[in-house]
């Protein structure tokens, strides 16, 4: 249940992760900015209680203080600790990856895998982003009809991700399927209990791929980040598959809700999908107000207090976890005028999407690059494309982090 206490008109108890809740968010944030800023909820998954914090300044700041930690055993006392569910064997080495680890760890962890994931290997992937997304529109209007989520949003960066990363072509569909239910499983302890096989899954694929790539080098980032050594220091085989788990689930998925909810937003919005097509000079602002306005991340990853942590008269205890609200914060009052229409041209316009600090997205130029080409390709090519079913009606997926539509059936 929440926490606020003695407030004439409490404020509900909600299932943060659910996808009901999803889509009533922006009122419920609207007013915990109001009224309860700092807001305590019942958690989803191993944790009984967790904290929102909604407010922009709040949200920037603590994205770049070290009072919030990423590794929960450098904040949790020894019985705090007990208290968490243990992490099964086969999962240990996916606490490796570079999200869920502090200075120095994530330091050492991000220095080794920027030499594989470089600015020149992003640029190198504009091309077939461009053709991608022309043979899935031409497919596509063929039938007259699609799902914008399964038929376009997807296929683009997770072909994209794939190919940089090295899998294997009848390896792809597997993993697409095997990160999905790692996402599930934060939806509630039943539903990481039924993920536990494809989660098993998806490590042994990893490995394999892993394997195959120590054997037999090739021009991918997979090779490249198996080899990649600086002053010494490499990364062990478990650092390398959490490292790669970590690219394959957020080299995609925050980018499919980027180009899903971005879709919707100018399909419900004609005046500024019409200033777009009129104007493509403007897609760059025009990304960064899409990620604005319906962020493709809802929630920051788990933060936890170092230590007891005060906040507009709240505290919260040392271990205690936080999710600092992306979606809340991209809408508020104090920051964007007009926050909850759609301006495609906004300036300035520091959103907060990609997140802040040393745990920024290392994706972002990637995430941008696809949106880019995939709005312009679809403006382009699909010149009367419009919403087929009511926009009231769409479902939003469920889990905790992310923020994207289930489906969004369009007839051209």
């Amino acid at each position: 249940m929440t926490m606020t206490a003695n407030k004439p008109n409490p404020i509900a108890t909600e299932n943060i992760a659910s996808s009901e809740f999803k889509a009533r968010a922006y009122p419920y944030y609207a007013r915990l900015r109001d009224e309860a800023p700092v807001h305590q909820v019942k958690a989803v998954g191993n944790r009984s209680s967790a904290w929102l914090i909604t407010r922009f300044e709040d949200v920037s700041r603590l994205l770049k203080s070290d009072q919030l930690v990423k590794d929960r055993r450098n904040a949790m006392t020894p019985a705090q600790l007990k208290k968490t569910n243990t992490i099964p064997g086969f999962l240990k080495a996916l606490e490796r990856n570079m999200l869920d680890l502090d200075v120095p760890d994530h330091t050492r962890l991000r220095g080794l895998v920027h030499q594989g994931f470089t600015p020149r290997l992003i640029e190198r992937m504009r091309t077939r982003v461009q053709s991608l997304s022309e043979e899935l529109i031409y497919s596509a209007k063929r039938n007259g009809q699609m799902d914008l989520i399964h038929d376009y949003a997807l296929p683009i960066p997770v072909t994209i991700i794939s190919e940089m990363l090295g899998i294997p072509q009848r390896e792809r569909e597997s993993f697409t399927r095997y990160s999905s239910a790692m996402l599930k499983a934060t939806v509630s302890p039943m539903s990481a209990f039924f993920s536990i096989p494809q989660i098993m899954l998806f490590v042994a694929l990893v490995r394999r791929v892993i394997k195959l790539k120590r054997k037999q080098p090739e021009d991918d980032l997979i090779s490249a980040l198996a080899s990649v050594e600086e002053a010494g220091d490499y990364l062990s085989e478990d650092e390398l598959l959490a490292m790669i788990m970590l690219l394959v689930i957020a080299g995609h998925e925050t980018t499919v809700n980027l180009i899903g909810n971005g879709t919707l937003a100018l399909l419900t919005h004609p005046d500024q999908l019409e200033r777009l097509r009129n104007d493509p000079a403007i897609m760059k602002p025009a990304i960064e107000e899409l990620l604005r306005f319906d962020s493709p991340v809802e929630f920051a990853t788990e933060r936890y207090t170092r230590d007891d942590l005060e906040l507009h008269g709240v505290k919260i205890p040392k271990g205690e976890l936080v999710y600092l609200v992306i979606a809340s914060a991209n809408r508020d009052e104090t920051q964007f005028a007009n926050p909850n229409n759609l301006e495609l041209n906004r300036d300035p316009n520091k959103h907060l999407s990609f997140g802040q600090g040393i745990h920024f997205c290392l994706g972002a130029p990637l995430a941008r690059l696809e949106a880019s080409i995939a709005f312009q390709t679809l403006l382009r090519e699909a010149p009367n494309l419009k919403l087929a079913v009511n926009a009231n009606n769409l479902r939003w997926r469920s889990g905790m982090n992310l923020r994207g539509l289930e489906k969004l059936p369009v007839k051209f």
